[in-house]
């Protein structure tokens, strides 16, 4: 299974080029809030998208149909589509999506109407734009797919649940091509959530750090083209990498605290899942929020996979530059590592500043590096316990 077509929107860049460059190069995306008013809060900042034009790829008539998470998944979608130049067949074609808060702002929005002026003012095209399938229904019905358009609703590992769903579906020879990924708006009760689990940092997000105090909110959507890799080869298209396979878990162990036996057990069957072994492991790309629970959680999952080798193995997290985008978190790692299979450069953990004893890792901090990586991973987790993981090789003719 191969990627053939990549399409991100991101506080730090929009379409494959400027999210590349903005990565390896360690380029924040944190800036501070203007979608609703913080002063009630101790936290201002979050990885809004500040230049997203709905209009530049999507028809204008159809944007005031759309909540902001299904538009920037259109855009998204649309990214992905031209860059792989494929033509979507509507009988062979899906498309598999995750998300974690849906079109929360447009429930926002709703509730706001009906506090303040009633039941009856609410707008009934408000309501229709509010479930959260129509993420994968308005990418189906814009591309021209047929019905399979499929919701993972699995909170922050949903673009890694999404992506392997996908791989099941070309796996079993049932569809041919799936646009894969997440797709998640920024919303004030995703932030106040967030805010009162305290566990929203305060100005920056650090992984791995001694003195890392949290995440911070973000909202993005990612979408990978991925084919069988015959079907890719027919008609000549451009391959970033390969997909060997995925694990999942659901250790059930906290509602919202992670658990490295979880975490562990995910990445064990990801790399079972394609017989690859640990000191074949290039890269890995961490869920690394920056709490000190889940930091601290995955830490051990990675050295109870790799051991010794842990302490070579780069792990780095790009939450530190585009803050947390839920839903869109892993599908967006996904790109990533996509990318630093095909290119063999390393993004960075940016904001690293002090070493901590419970994460000795080495997470590539500041700086982006150099490096071939034949395979990477991708590890994603979420509340419930729900925790997955991908396997990326580079691709290479002939093997």
């Amino acid at each position: 299974m191969v990627i053939t077509g990549i399409g991100v929107v991101s506080s730090i860049g929009i379409g494959k080029k400027d999210f590349w460059q903005a990565l390896v190069a360690g380029r924040s995306g944190i800036s501070e809030i203007e979608s609703f008013d913080t002063s009630e809060f101790t936290n201002h900042r979050g990885g809004e998208i500040k230049n997203f034009t709905p209009r530049e790829f999507i028809p204008e008539d159809k944007i005031p149909r759309l909540g902001r998470a299904s538009q920037l998944a259109l855009a998204a979608a649309q990214l992905a589509v031209n860059d792989a130049g494929i033509k979507i067949d509507r009988e062979t074609s899906g498309v598999s999506m995750g998300t974690t808060m849906g079109e929360t702002q447009v429930l926002e929005k709703l509730n706001e109407d009906w506090v303040r002026r009633g039941a009856e003012s609410i707008n009934p095209e408000e309501i229709a734009k509010l479930p959260t399938d129509l993420l994968s229904a308005n990418i189906a019905r814009e591309m021209g797919l047929g019905g399979r358009a499929f919701i993972i609703p699995n909170a922050c590992a949903a673009g890694n649940f999404a992506i392997g769903y996908a791989y099941d579906l070309i796996r079993s020879g049932r569809i041919k091509a799936m646009l894969a990924g997440g797709a998640d708006a920024f919303s004030k009760i995703a932030f106040t959530g967030f805010n009162r689990l305290l566990a929203v940092a305060p100005e920056k997000c650090q992984p791995f750090d001694r003195n890392r105090k949290g995440m911070m909110v973000g909202e993005g959507a990612g979408i990978i083209i991925l084919e069988d890799l015959q079907e890719a080869l027919k008609r000549g298209a451009q391959i970033y990498a390969e997909i060997l396979g995925y694990g999942l878990s659901c250790d059930a162990h906290h509602m919202t605290a992670p658990l490295g036996e979880g975490i562990s057990e995910a990445i064990d069957k990801a790399m079972k899942s394609c017989a690859v072994k640990a000191e074949e492991v290039g890269y890995l790309n961490a869920h690394g929020t920056g709490t000190p629970a889940n930091d601290k959680e995955e830490c051990i999952a990675i050295k109870k996979i790799f051991g010794e080798y842990s302490k070579k193995l780069p792990v780095s997290s790009i939450k530190s530059m585009l803050g947390h985008t839920m839903g869109a978190a892993s599908a967006i790692e996904s790109i990533a590592c996509a990318l630093t299979v095909k290119h063999g450069v390393i993004p960075p953990t940016i904001n690293f500043e002090t070493p901590d004893p419970e994460c000795d890792i080495d997470c590539v901090p500041n700086k982006c590096r150099n490096a071939a990586v034949g395979i990477a991973l991708n590890s994603a987790s979420a509340f419930g316990g729900n925790n997955a993981c991908v396997v990326f090789r580079k691709y290479e003719p002939g093997k």
